[in-house]
């Protein structure tokens, strides 16, 4: 299988698209969620995606679609997942109007397992990633103008300065963050409000959900993301560089 995008493909120059992060980054600074969703439809018409990996973050889709119905949703779907997140998916289809997009790696878990034997996950984390997230994401994105995530900058100490618009200089487009100054319990209210799915796993000690072989609870007090790649260096999966 070769990874192509279902994007409609770029119109707009490299150099173009730079100027106008850096000009958002300035303008919208302290705009909030929703009027930074609102310029990112109107700015990318057809050539905006979302991505989501259908936990807290799905109130992101739903924030984006009220602006830019029929968006293109992004889902990783790396073949790891927790039964609750696949579910959240599911659930989120038909609660918005986005097309969720399931972006799928060159190969099965089972073919990569014969080619780099079982469990790569434990023995390198990073490959296993690597292949299965980064390279269809980079694929994926290929596409598309913008795209736009769900960084939060309470996540960590490496996304404690995002800004709501950003040059992603790795993809060359746009990045979008309208949840930047979000906290967690401003995720669960919206979720609340708008009526909007969210994976069950975040009311039993995962406020960061990833593939189940690498994800654990999170204890009182730590770092949200500590349940990721608990015990290892690694901190992030690639995606956001």
């Amino acid at each position: 299988m070769t990874l192509v995008s279902h994007g409609p493909g770029r119109t707009r120059s490299t150099a173009e698209l730079r100027a106008l992060a850096e000009q958002a980054a300035v303008d919208l600074a302290d705009a909030s969620a929703d009027d930074v969703a609102a310029w990112a439809a109107r700015t990318f018409p057809g050539s905006l995606a979302v991505a989501c990996s259908m936990a807290g973050d799905t109130v992101l889709p739903h924030l984006v679609a009220r602006h830019a119905p029929g968006v293109d949703v992004l889902f990783l779907e790396t073949g790891y997942h927790f039964p609750e997140t696949l579910g959240t998916r599911d659930a989120l289809a038909s609660a918005i109007d986005a097309r969720i997009i399931d972006v799928l790696p060159e190969r099965t878990v089972a073919e990569q397992d014969a080619e780099h034997g079982p469990r790569l996950h434990d023995r390198n984390p990073t490959l296993c990633c690597q292949l299965r997230k980064v390279d269809p994401i980079n694929a994926e994105l290929a596409g598309y103008e913008a795209w736009v995530t769900g960084i939060r900058r309470e996540d960590n100490a490496l996304r404690a300065q995002a800004g709501v618009v950003e040059w992603d200089a790795v993809h060359a487009m746009v990045k979008v963050n309208p949840l930047a100054a979000w906290t967690f319990d401003d995720l669960l209210d919206y979720a609340g409000a708008h009526q909007v799915p969210i994976n069950l796993l975040l009311s039993e000690g995962y406020p960061s959900i990833g593939c189940a072989p690498c994800t654990r609870r999170v204890e009182p007090g730590e770092d949200p993301r500590a349940g990721r790649w608990a015990g290892l260096a690694k901190t992030e999966c690639g995606l956001h560089r």
